[in-house]
């Protein structure tokens, strides 16, 4: 194949010198992380939830007056009991799926397309319920030191959501530098908070229980109630699929790491989380309108003038906003895989110049800005929302797993089944106690979100069906390419962009044939072509002997994520070679009947035109295809 550089002042346009310099494929594997770099960016939502999640259990608890603060300890014993029925379950799931894909994966093969739509229309929305939240508890850990900055904690979210998606649009690797040590830093903070308090109770407090603010019951306290604040604090559960969503995040042998970092992240948050709903308790920590459970807690072990406090709320600030990188991290690679499916855009599934699903990064910072701006900053509905599509996605996971050692029966299938069973079933009741609990709160949003979400992606799926159908060649032979005998040469030549093998690209095909003494044909080969297969099929189309020796395949490779800049870069190259002759750049097009259709089709031929027109004038054909309504 013919090798092509990009072109020089495209490689250094405004893009590139905010995001950097394009990246070859070949530092794909480079890009790729060990388990102690790849567990900041894919762990952070998990951890951070420790922010939050005790409050969120005694946010409810304390509707039934101060007394009933009390039960946080055994709903915190019951949530990590579940948090290692997840982990250990999801660590199956890596073993049986290696290359990632997660709860959708698993559903699509195991349980068929309608329950894998479920999972993936879930995750989109817990991972776009994610970025928010977590940058919106960060700004609120911000105001819990400076309480001045409470009406501007909307604004400083959005900032945040800007500065996170621009450091992961500079690349996998990248992401993993910066957000290292803030989430290292973090669990730090809680190990010393940790410590710190157990000294204190040893040593000075004793182990008997403060009594809490006294508060005035305004609920009866009860199995619901109960049922409510246990499903709250199952926010601490968020991000646990994130690692096997992103196995392909991971240096080789990356199952088996992702499975070690999975197991190392569940212990961690196990026992940061005992460490802050016990001290909560001991210390009769209730919630505050201005000051989280944690900073209460910080204050009673470090004390207010303590640089321990002050470290603790920075860290607690940067673990929150980076939790929303775990939604960064995920989100464009499950867009990619619908993509790829046909669900969503193919432009979703495309890689960027820094070897990112860039599409999918946008999506979601537009998706989680709005969210923002709608909850003005305020976790508490937002809390209540994506805990649900968490737990959809863990119950098709599961249930998926069930169904997966059903049909494969191998060595030690039954112990492997009755693990992903029990996961099944207990992560199904915890979404049935979501649905039904926090029903009223928001989270019948969510129950229309989801299988609004599945209809669309269906339609997607029909619509591009329904096209590619109309678009295929006809089966059979078809009437050889050739150029017609001419007594004198038109003077004209025709590059062809070749996109795929399809009646708008033969048309384009036969139409540069009547107008040119020369077409090439050029087809810039992605990473899943297969070159011997695209030779072939050329072979059959063209005519054999002199008739059709003015028609030329040109297979080009990008060492770049980019099929644009190769083929303007080839035509560059061939109007330098040529001075006096003229060039036409035909290209194929499907003309849509709906608007639908722009979103689906021919968005890289309109990316090249724009990439072409960048340098100078030159002749553009379209040839016209249109749809079938």
């Amino acid at each position: 194949m013919v090798g092509v550089e990009p072109i020089e002042p495209v490689a250094f346009n405004l893009a590139h010198h905010l995001l950097g310099r394009p990246l070859p494929r070949s530092a794909g594997d480079e890009e790729k992380l060990p388990g102690f770099a790849a567990l900041p960016i894919l762990s952070s939502d998990a951890l951070s939830s420790v922010a939050y999640a005790t409050e969120a259990a005694l946010g409810v608890l304390v509707l039934a007056g101060s007394g009933a603060l009390s039960l946080s300890l055994p709903i915190t014993g019951a949530i990590v009991l579940l948090i290692a029925v997840v982990v250990l379950s999801y660590r199956q799931t890596i073993e049986a799926y290696p290359h990632g894909g997660g709860s959708y994966v698993v559903a699509r093969e195991n349980l068929g397309v309608l329950p894998s739509l479920v999972a993936a229309a879930a995750l989109l929305v817990d991972y776009s319920l994610t970025a928010a939240v977590s940058l919106m508890a960060g700004t609120q850990a911000l105001s819990s030191l400076h309480p001045a900055l409470l009406p501007h904690e909307t604004a400083l979210a959005l900032g945040l959501l800007v500065v996170v998606a621009w450091i992961n649009m500079r690349g996998l690797k990248q992401a993993g530098r910066v957000f290292a040590l803030p989430t290292y830093g973090f669990v730090v903070m809680l190990a010393l908070l940790a410590a710190f308090g157990l000294q204190n109770l040893l040593q000075v407090h004793g182990f008997h229980p403060d009594p809490p603010p006294l508060i005035t019951a305004v609920q009866p306290l009860g199995w619901f109630l109960i049922l409510r604040a246990f499903s709250s604090g199952c926010s601490a559960m968020t991000g646990i699929e994130a690692i096997a969503n992103g196995v392909k995040v991971f240096r080789e042998p990356s199952a088996e790491r992702a499975r070690n970092t999975l197991l190392v992240m569940g212990l961690m948050l196990a026992l940061m989380f005992l460490a802050v709903s016990g001290l909560g308790f001991l210390y009769g920590v209730a919630p505050h309108p201005d000051r989280t459970v944690l900073a209460q807690i910080g204050l009673r072990v470090f004390g207010p003038g303590s640089p321990l406090f002050w470290a603790l709320q920075i860290s607690t600030l940067l673990i929150l906003t980076l939790a929303a990188n775990t939604a960064f991290a995920d989100f464009p690679r499950l867009a990619a895989l619908l993509a790829n499916d046909r669900f969503l855009p193919r432009q979703m599934a495309w890689v960027g110049d820094r070897l990112v699903f860039q599409n999918g990064i946008v999506v979601l910072s537009v998706v989680a800005g709005a969210v923002i701006l709608i909850a003005r900053g305020d976790t508490t509905v937002a809390v209540n929302l994506y805990a649900l599509g968490v737990f959809t996605a863990f119950s098709l996971s599961q249930a998926g797993m069930v169904r997966h050692w059903q049909r494969l029966r191998g060595a030690g299938w039954r112990g492997r089944m009755l693990m992903n069973a029990v996961g099944a079933v207990v992560t199904s009741l915890v979404l049935l106690v979501i649905v039904v609990s926090k029903f009223s709160e928001g989270a019948w949003s969510v129950v229309i979100a989801v299988p609004l979400l599945v209809a669309l992606l269906a339609r997607v799926r029909r619509r591009y069906r329904h096209v590619y159908a109309a678009i295929a060649l006809p089966p059979g032979p078809q009437p050889p390419l050739r150029l017609p005998p001419r007594p004198e040469p038109l003077g004209n030549q025709s590059i062809v962009w070749l996109p795929s093998y399809s009646q708008p690209s033969l048309d384009a095909l036969r139409y540069a044939c009547r107008v040119s003494d020369r077409v090439v044909a050029v087809w810039v080969c992605a990473e899943e072509d297969n070159p011997a297969q695209i030779r072939q099929h050329w072979q059959e189309l063209v005519a054999e002997g002199p008739e059709g020796g003015g028609l030329e395949l040109k297979l080009l490779e990008s060492p770049y994520a980019s099929l644009v800049e190769p083929f303007a870069a080839f035509v560059e190259a061939e109007e330098s070679r040529h001075p006096d002759t003229s060039f036409t750049i035909v290209m194929p097009m499907a003309i849509p009947r709906y608007r639908f259709d722009d979103l689906l089709l021919n968005q890289r031929g309109l990316n090249l035109r724009r990439a072409l027109d960048a340098h100078r004038s030159r002749v553009f054909t379209l040839v016209r295809y249109y749809l079938p309504a």
